[in-house]
């Protein structure tokens, strides 16, 4: 098992879906970052599960207890741990799998990697339910960086098919962080809904793309060819249960663009070297160009829903229909958010040092 990320700050999860707790250590924080845990709670409150109509029933506090690393309200610089306590959870709803496994879960490919020793309650390991730490170190990152002048947001760029508005260099003119919904244009944001409502109603799911921009950070961060900003983010982002894709700036529509077109040609404003587009996401040669960095990814349909699915037993060694009961997301991306800003600050403070 491996997981920790990090050269300079080292983020460890521990813990399964239904255990009696989730958790992480950070190792490598400065000293003395001020913690604002209201922000935290808020943050970590837009992740958690059963508090909207397109999310999972099931309801947990996901409130963090900080056993070190913390003294009077700021960093140490020592390990910082929290755990999150596991209070609602419903393992019956798992036995099957082991022996008829659900499509587009881990639970074959876990088994085989770990012997059949792995925990399948909730999806163990493998589950979304591991992001909720995630998300804890991600708030912390996210003061540090603020305090560096470095700014991460996110939102819902599509979901279903639904694009939120055009905003241009991704530079959101409202806060979407404060809405129960996160997107710029709320009527796109109604349909996004209706979509997920629609695909619940039919005992389906239905996927979608968040994009996350990063504001503030300096010109000259990363190392090629295995260091490189695109390289570490996206290796972090394909962390995270459910993601199948990951851009940047223009992203995959470079291939149909000349280069006439895709150039972000340099130019100074005020005696100041910026660039007249952004085509790039603030990366040049996997380096920071001071612009900044754009970043989206593609999040697949939830694949536990209700319709009948084909499947296997694996003891008869027979093809089997499945019928998958519980508690889930018709859609994950709307929780995702937080989940991505999270991700994308623990890279951007390990690669700062």
């Amino acid at each position: 098992m491996s997981s920790i990320y990090g050269k300079n700050v080292k983020v460890s999860l521990f813990g399964e879906s239904h255990g009696d707790g989730i958790g992480v250590v950070i190792d490598g924080l400065p000293a003395g970052i001020e913690l604002d845990m209201e922000q935290i709670a808020k943050h970590m409150q837009r992740r958690a599960p059963g508090n909207a109509a397109w999310a999972t029933a099931r309801k947990e506090p996901d409130v963090p207890q900080i056993l070190s690393g913390v003294y009077q309200g700021r960093t140490t610089g020592t390990p910082l741990a929290a755990i999150i306590r596991n209070t609602n959870t419903r393992s019956g709803d798992y036995c099957q799998f082991t022996e008829t496994p659900r499509p587009g879960h881990a639970d074959i490919t876990g088994s085989i990697r770990y012997d059949g020793f792995n925990d399948p309650r909730g999806g163990g390991h493998f589950s979304g339910r591991i992001t909720a730490p995630l998300t804890f170190a991600g708030a912390v990152c996210l003061q540090a960086l603020a305090a560096r002048g470095i700014r991460v947001h996110a939102r819902i760029y599509e979901l279903a098919g639904v694009k939120d508005a055009f905003v241009g260099d991704a530079m959101y003119p409202i806060s979407v962080a404060d809405k129960p919904f996160h997107v710029v244009d709320d009527v796109q944001g109604d349909e996004m809904q209706h979509k997920i409502a629609e695909a619940h109603a039919h005992g389906d799911s239905v996927g979608g793309i968040v994009e996350c921009v990063a504001t503030g950070v300096p010109a000259g961060v990363g190392s090629p060819f295995f260091d490189t900003v695109e390289g570490c983010l996206a290796q972090m982002m394909f962390a995270i249960p459910a993601v199948k894709g990951v851009e940047f700036g223009k992203g995959f529509a470079v291939a149909e663009s000349c280069g006439s077109e895709n150039n972000d040609s340099p130019i100074f404003v005020d005696g100041t070297l910026t660039r007249k587009s952004n085509n790039a996401g603030g990366i040049d040669g996997g380096i920071t160009n001071g612009m900044p960095i754009v970043m989206r990814c593609a999040f697949k349909p939830t694949p536990s829903i209700y319709s009948k699915q084909d499947t296997v037993n694996l003891t008869t060694k027979e093809n089997v229909e499945l019928e998958i009961q519980g508690r889930h997301d018709p859609c994950i991306v709307p929780r995702a958010v937080p989940v991505v800003e999270s991700a994308m600050a623990i890279v951007l403070l390990d690669l700062l040092g």
